[in-house]
């Protein structure tokens, strides 16, 4: 059953959340932790067959004024690279506030800072998909 892929690309990790197969729910998956841009994707290639991930949904980091700022173009030269490797359909999805909405959570979770670094970016991830999901309804 085919679901779709949502990632929060940083420069240490890379958060990754995935459907349900009805594309209702985005679940967080797991963090890669990066490497090297080669073993990031090998990685991800591995998530994606493993889970039939049919569309992939990148969150774009935007200045508030829309325009793209330093993190945006790293993560717009990630799915560059990633188009090479694979033929799934990639999305960019406007993510600005959505590391702040996943720390807002984890800190009503009572979630420590050092808990929070951990997951942070699988939660980003997960709220970059569900703003898709959420859209396409």
């Amino acid at each position: 059953m085919e679901r779709f892929m949502g990632l929060d690309v940083g420069d240490k990790t890379i958060g990754v959340a995935i459907s349900d197969p009805f594309f209702l729910t985005a679940q967080g998956y797991t963090t890669i932790f990066r490497v090297g841009i080669k073993k990031d994707l090998e990685e991800l290639k591995k998530i994606i067959e493993e889970k039939e991930v049919s569309k992939i949904i990148v969150g774009l980091p935007k200045n508030m004024n829309n325009s793209i700022g330093p993190q945006g173009k790293k993560v717009l030269e990630f799915v560059d690279r990633l188009k090479r490797e694979v033929n799934n359909e990639i999305i960019l999805q406007d993510e600005r506030l959505t590391t702040v909405s996943a720390e807002r959570i984890l800190i009503q979770g009572n979630v420590s800072r050092k808990n929070r670094k951990k997951v942070i970016d699988k939660v980003a991830s997960t709220y970059i998909l569900q703003s898709y999901l959420d859209m396409k309804k």
